[in-house]
């Protein structure tokens, strides 16, 4: 357990929750923020290049994050042990990412400037994200740029041969750089071919088709991970010196998302209920730009990236219930509701804000489609001010896409598109130097919270990702490090029994139920829940909805779940309901985040909270903190320990793109 959980002096809270003792950031230097990064990395300490040898490091996810962090951590000498549920590396999530990296190279001189990248990325986090790691992402984002170019990522080019950009949400200038619609797969390719030279230098171990169940926390100290292999069904226990976990986003708690369906939360949770806070659960990014639900029994939804809303324009008719074909109503009866409410931004105006304007119009009742859920997005104009060869250059294989799934062709016809649930703001709770509350326990990428506040802006993901991955983590756990050599832990130390045997218990448990409901038919009751109550738009009425039905549907899942199959093998209704069962826990303390935080900031909106043009009003005075939550055990109220935000170089304002 954790230091923090060691001396509990949490103080009786009101409701669902229990009031702890504040917790802060004690690692970013106490510097001019400019200068903060480079204290830090000339005040970390060193390991000698041979003693490196002699320690061991697991990462557990392949994604840009973890491929980075175990190429480079092994590239510096260390070994390293690498797990992925997927059957190779190259099938992380991050490969689905589509419009584009963000970088402070003002390569358009257009007035981009690493301060306006960070003062950009903490507003359209609406204040609520740490100053010190923001500007280290901005600052860092020139390196990435330069690693991914020599490691031959194809990046788009203008005619010159420079680096081509565009622009994404929540920007006046163009930082994007991108390969098409192709770029998380580009970068995934560079970082996997990184990862590759290190396996074949034998620094580092790949085990792929490997889920990870549980963290070993010996003496205090993260010292290893509990796994089962998917195949064979063999639980193993694998032990170093240190844990870094990149393993991703809870975006599928809401069953439909944008995720790829295997993308789970079990990783962070199991290390949360081993001593890790996790910090801002209700912080979910809603994506304005997805292809509308098409059924009931649909299981995934499809990403059109906000790279289409650089050329594409937004609206919908203006006549209530209008469903003609879009190509048969004229202009003066069409409303282009993002250009006429915010006109400085137009198309491209930050996720959330987008995502809340399309729900209104259709709230309205003028949305199209059949169900009435979905919103044009239209390229007649680009094609005719640009040509069509050149809407195909930039974003050929996106329309090829939407058209093979809806059967429409955008170039003629516009584009349905809806919000639907794409990332996660909250995570694991890290300090500066991507620590978690439990020594020897670091957090990467989407699994931690550190950079993005309320809201991410566009293609911020992949540079977060690789900024961790390449330039953070190497050099903060090196200063862990430099505490090694560690006691050897046994294979038969009681803190590593005791890991095995839970989960085994936990998997028994679920194979005795034998009831009669499938693993899916619990995980989309709980992902439309979650989505009605904890969704778009939150209400205190809703909230508490959901609180009082999510402790019985998950009582109802572990009395009446119907898991085929045995746990000795290859078994995909096992691993489902094992993530389920960590997504039915997640979902309580997400709205438990959402009802305590009476705001509106970012992607958590509540209805008791909005201007009265119905924009977010977050309330600084009272909630200008980090929630990090800490487990208290089975059936007890979580506790919340806040981390005061500080705001010295970007003052807080109303957020306005007007």
């Amino acid at each position: 357990m954790s230091e923090l959980q060691q001396e509990p002096t949490a103080v009786q809270g009101e409701g669902r929750y229990v009031l702890g003792d504040p917790i802060g950031d004690t690692r970013a230097p106490d510097s001019p923020i400019a200068d903060r990064w480079s204290d830090r990395k000339f005040s970390a300490r060193l390991v000698n290049p041979a003693n490196r040898r002699k320690m061991s490091v697991i990462v557990v996810g392949t994604g840009l994050a973890g491929a980075a962090a175990a190429a480079t951590l092994g590239e510096a000498g260390y070994n390293v042990k690498s797990f992925c549920y997927q059957d190779s590396p190259r099938r992380a999530h991050s490969i689905a990412a589509q419009g584009g990296i963000n970088a402070a190279k003002n390569y358009r001189y257009d007035g981009d400037s690493i301060h306006r990248l960070f003062y950009d990325t903490v507003k359209g986090g609406d204040f609520r994200s740490r100053e010190s790691n923001v500007h280290r992402l901005a600052e860092v984002s020139l390196n990435i740029i330069d690693q991914c170019v020599a490691q031959g990522v194809p990046f788009a080019r203008e005619y010159s041969g420079l680096l081509d950009t565009r622009s994404f949400g929540g920007t006046q200038v163009s930082r994007t750089f991108y390969a098409r619609g192709q770029t998380g797969q580009q970068l995934l390719l560079g970082a996997y071919q990184a990862l590759e030279r290190q396996v074949h230098a034998g620094t580092v171990e790949v085990h792929p088709r490997t889920e990870m169940l549980d963290l070993i926390v010996v003496d205090g100290k993260a010292r290893g991970i509990v796994t089962r292999n998917l195949f064979t069904g063999q639980l193993d226990t694998h032990l170093a010196d240190v844990v870094i976990l990149c393993s991703g986003g809870y975006g599928n708690v809401y069953y439909l998302s944008t995720n790829a369906k295997g993308s789970n939360v079990t990783a962070a949770w199991r290390a949360h209920k081993r001593g890790a806070l996790f910090a801002n659960p209700c912080y979910t990014q809603i994506h304005p730009t997805c292809i509308p639900v098409s059924g009931e029994y649909q299981s995934k939804l499809t990403l059109m990236s906000e790279s289409l809303r650089n050329d594409g324009r937004v609206w919908v008719p203006k006549e209530c219930g209008d469903d003609r074909d879009p190509n048969d109503i004229p202009e003066d009866e069409r409303d282009y509701y993002l250009e006429r409410q915010y006109p400085a931004f137009g198309n491209l105006v930050p996720r959330d804000i987008a995502s809340r304007a399309a729900k209104n119009m259709c709230d309205a009742e003028h949305g199209v489609g059949p169900s009435g859920l979905g919103v044009y997005l239209d390229f007649k104009d680009a094609i005719e001010r640009l040509g069509r060869s050149a809407v195909e250059a930039k974003y050929g294989n996106l329309f090829e896409m939407y058209e093979r799934i809806t059967g429409d062709d955008p170039y003629e016809t516009p584009m349905r598109i809806y919000p639907a649930i794409h990332y996660t703001m909250g995570g694991l709770w890290v300090d500066y130097d991507l620590r978690s509350t439990i020594p020897g326990l670091f957090v990467g990428g989407e699994a931690n919270f550190s950079d993005h506040g309320a809201n991410r802006l566009g293609a911020s993901a992949l540079m977060q990702g690789l900024s961790d991955g390449y330039f953070v983590l190497p050099t903060t756990v090196a200063d862990y490090l430099a505490d090694a050599p560690f006691d050897e832990v046994p294979q038969d130390h009681p803190a590593v029994q005791e890991a095995v045997d839970a989960t085994r218990a936990r998997i028994d448990k679920l194979l005795s139920a034998n009831g009669h409901r499938t693993v899916d038919s619990f995980h989309r009751e709980l992902g439309q829940l979650v989505w009605d109550q904890c969704g778009m738009a939150r209400s205190k009425e809703g909230l508490e909805k959901a609180l009082d039905r999510i402790p019985s549907l998950r009582e109802e899942f572990w009395r009446d779940v119907k898991i085929v199959g045995t746990g000795d093998g290859f078994n995909q209704s096992l691993e489902k309901a094992g993530r389920v069962a960590d997504f039915m826990e997640l979902a309580e303390l997400m709205c438990i985040d959402a009802l305590h935080r009476e705001e509106s900031c970012g992607g958590h909106f509540r209805v008791e909270s909005q201007t009265e043009d119905g924009e977010a009003q977050r309330d600084d005075e009272n909630f200008s903190y980090v929630a990090a939550w800490e487990y208290a055990g089975d059936n007890q109220r979580p506790v919340l320990h806040k981390e005061d935000l500080e705001f010295s170089y970007v003052h807080p304002t109303q957020r306005s793109y007007k």
